[in-house]
């Protein structure tokens, strides 16, 4: 008997409330053709008087007040006093815990139980409507009713509305609209038919994300229509012609204090094509002098199909010179990995004659590589993670021996910037190079490196080898977003059969980055060595650069 008496005086509180709110409304919609009317609406618990357009938009009010867990909302009062009509009304109690009973569509999406007990209506609602958007449905709508109580909480029936399911149909640029047709293709290619949810706008956002030639300039916005979801992009062009020079201080084989250095300058996106010219020279203290020209075109004829040119040229003072071709053809994965296949021409001339350990050759071969590049969201490192390597088959003809051999080439970089914690951040770097021959190398045919962009502690392309491997470890610690301290650890290993020497290398050092009007600058200080040999302070290399961009 007392739950039957329960039951009856919850439905006669529903009716009477229901009556109310018919009555409210009634009398509102009544009074909407007076002229020049005022609506006020004035909540009686916290005395907050709002004024609204008309009656309707009272009523409107009123109802979205249950959306908002305002279940039992009671119209206490309506003044009219000449054009103004005042409506007090108390919205009762928040019920933000309550039961909750599922329509059936919603217990088959989410797999749930149709009724349960929530201590947050609030998170409930907001679990459903993502469920709902992220299948597409970007206008649906929860509906809350509630017709009863269980143990003095309402039972909240909630249903919903989906509307039609939304698909990305297409990309509108704005601002800077002369990219490449193929990047604007890809872009159609990779996102237009998928559902219009917040993973595949994020995924949008990524491909801007550190874009080498492109930045959005605001988020990007959706025009909705009846039939179709177009998404707007707000571009920018993106600074990116770069000027970076190197000096470097330190001494030669003879102890001599020498000044050499490195220029590196970059034209990219000149003719709106994504297109890069690079020219780069570097002098080492040695007297040696390398020059690189390369020439990148990443959608050959509006394909995904790019073609590089570089040709190198490398003069070890009056001794040899070295002049190799690589014309390679590469097709885009993605916006940020890239597969290629490229050819190799070199030819070595001996200069001087007396210089017994070089020989003339020629090198002909075939080659595959891959390349991958992340971009990183901090202004001070060149990318969050690079991964380059390579297979090269090459014929070396030693041309006054008239002696052919077959050569394989190896060829592994890469490199992360991995966050430790806060400003806290790790950089790992690994690089390694091997040359396989049945005949002995010629020095003139050698790997070298060493020097700012490899082993920091030693001078540039000072070391020779037919194959060498090295790994780094760099701690940086951010300063704001406009500069970084750095302390960094080297070990490598070269290998040199024509000299029969397999030495262990080690280099230390620290340095500091930062942000000036013209440029990132840079300053280093380093020293390296064979392990077991004794440190030298007068071996410590100084490295000053600016990267600058125009």
């Amino acid at each position: 008997m007392r739950q039957e008496k329960n039951i009856h005086t919850h439905n006669f509180f529903f009716v009477k409330l229901f009556s109310i709110c018919i009555f409210a409304m009634f009398f509102l919609c009544s009074k909407s053709q007076a002229q020049k009317k005022q609506y006020f609406l004035i909540d009686t618990e916290t005395k907050v008087k709002k004024k609204v357009k008309d009656s309707a938009t009272a009523v409107k009010f009123l109802d979205s007040l249950a959306q908002s867990n305002y279940f039992f909302t009671e119209l206490k009062e309506v003044k009219i006093k000449g054009d103004s009509t005042e409506i007090f009304y108390d919205k009762g109690k928040n019920y933000n815990v309550t039961y909750v009973s599922l329509s059936d569509s919603i217990v088959k999406k989410l797999k749930t139980e149709k009724e349960f007990f929530t201590k947050n209506l609030d998170s409930t609602k907001t679990k459903i409507n993502k469920a709902y958007i992220d299948d597409g449905f970007a206008f649906s709508r929860l509906k809350s009713t509630v017709k009863t109580k269980k143990n003095g909480y309402p039972v909240v029936e909630l249903d919903i509305n989906k509307n039609d399911k939304r698909t990305i149909d297409g990309f509108v640029m704005k601002g800077y609209t002369r990219v490449p047709k193929r990047f604007m293709r890809n872009l159609n290619r990779e996102f237009k038919g998928k559902t219009y949810d917040d993973k595949n706008l994020i995924a949008v956002n990524k491909q801007f994300q550190g874009h080498p030639f492109l930045s959005l300039e605001r988020q990007p916005q959706t025009l909705f229509t009846k039939d179709s979801t177009q998404i707007y992009l707000f571009l920018e062009k993106k600074k990116t012609n770069t000027f970076d020079g190197v000096i470097g201080f330190g001494n030669d084989k003879t102890e001599k204090f020498t000044l050499n250095g490195t220029l590196n300058v970059n034209f990219k996106n000149m003719f709106n094509g994504f297109e890069t010219i690079n020219l780069y020279w570097q002098r080492n203290p040695d007297k040696g002098q390398n020059f690189d020209l390369q020439t990148d075109i990443p959608y050959l004829f509006n394909s995904n199909v790019g073609l590089n040119m570089k040709v190198n040229i490398f003069r070890q003072d009056s001794t040899f010179a070295n002049v190799k071709a690589l014309p390679a053809f590469y097709y885009h994965i993605n916006n940020r990995q890239k597969i290629g296949f490229r050819a190799t021409f070199e030819n070595s001339t001996i200069i001087d004659s007396l210089y017994v350990q070089g020989k003339d050759y020629n090198k002909k071969g075939l080659g595959v590589y891959f390349d991958m590049t992340e971009p990183s969201d901090i202004d001070l490192f060149l990318y969050k993670t690079k991964i380059n390597f390579g297979y090269d088959y090459l014929t070396t003809t030693y041309t006054k021996e008239n002696i052919k051999s077959p050569q394989n080439q190896f060829y592994f970089f890469g490199e992360h910037n991995y966050r430790i914690k806060g400003n806290h951040f790790l950089n790992i770097k690994a690089e390694g190079a091997m040359l396989d021959s049945k005949v002995d190398f010629t020095a003139n045919e050698l790997y070298r490196f060493g020097g700012w962009n490899s082993l920091r502690g030693f001078n540039e392309n000072s070391l020779t080898a037919d194959f060498f491997y090295y790994g780094s470890l760099e701690y940086r610690y951010l300063i704001g977003n406009q500069a970084f301290f750095d302390v960094f650890g080297q070990y490598g290993q070269l290998n040199n059969k024509s000299l029969s020497v397999k030495p262990k290398l080690y280099s230390v050092g620290l340095g500091f980055n930062f942000f000036i009007p013209i440029g990132l600058m840079s300053f280093q200080l380093s020293n390296g060595n064979e392990f077991g040999n004794p440190f030298k302070f007068n071996d410590i290399k100084i490295h000053w650069g600016i990267l600058s961009r125009f």
